[in-house]
């Protein structure tokens, strides 16, 4: 049996967790930077124990008013501080329900600028080391969070998007674009069954690409993200996948 993990993004405020929950085997929860606080970190960890779920930290930039999505130009070493003190209040809260955090997962615009930044990827990376050194580090595959989770002895679990178009260097469509979001349920699963079949991907009006990956990402704020997650899970297992780390 072949084997995917299914990932979604979650403690940012949306409605639908306990739903979601049910069906990824990996959550990455909001650590309060763009989104979420210690009572919603709490609930996502609660979440995820019952449900059997791979918990991750999900930090992200401090700029609530963009949902950590907007580029910001800081220094690495602020980045390595803020990322360091949202996992430590992540790590405080998990070690006070008695969870095991396996991941570390930068969120939106942290998660995209460092795979091009080594500087940004090695803050990232030896924050990551710092508070969690047992847990995996989750980005795209062969960019800079990679080689940083390589340099910092870290585990790294190379991710790929079902709702989100690439382009064909394998960076992400800009939010800033209006077809950057699948929204098309059954393009979504065709393409995360093309990245977990074949470890390649279509991208936005080029060629296919390369794109090996060991976990796939369903943002947990899309308005149909349930369906799709259940959708996707339902493919998955009829091509023969296990889902799970």
């Amino acid at each position: 049996m072949k084997r995917i993990d299914l990932n979604a993004d979650l403690g940012e405020g949306g409605p639908d967790d306990a739903a979601l929950m049910a069906l990824v085997s990996s959550a990455n929860i909001a650590c309060g930077g763009h989104a979420g606080n210690a009572d919603t970190m709490r609930t996502g960890i609660r979440l995820a124990m019952a449900a059997g779920v791979s918990i991750g930290a999900h930090p992200g930039y401090e700029d609530r008013e963009h949902f950590g999505r907007r580029p910001l130009d800081l220094p690495s070493e602020q980045v390595r501080e803020m990322v360091e003190n949202q996992l430590r209040s992540f790590r405080e809260i998990a070690r006070g329900e008695g969870a095991d955090v396996n991941h570390v997962k930068p969120h939106g615009a942290l998660y995209n600028q460092a795979d091009r930044s080594p500087n940004l990827a090695a803050a990232v990376a030896e924050a990551a080391r710092s508070v969690f050194p047992e847990a995996a580090l989750f980005g795209p595959p062969a960019g800079c969070l990679e080689a940083a989770a390589r340099t910092a002895g870290l585990e790294f679990v190379a991710e790929g998007f079902a709702d989100r178009r690439y382009l064909p260097d394998g960076s992400l469509v800009p939010r800033s674009e209006p077809d950057a979001v699948i929204e098309n349920p059954d393009e979504a699963v065709a393409q995360a069954l093309d990245i977990a079949r074949e470890s390649s991907v279509r991208t936005r009006n080029g060629p296919r690409i390369c794109l090996p990956a060991k976990t796939l990402c369903v943002h947990g704020d899309g308005p149909a993200s349930v369906d799709l997650l259940r959708s996707l899970r339902k493919a998955l297992e009829s091509n023969g996948f296990t889902i799970g780390r």
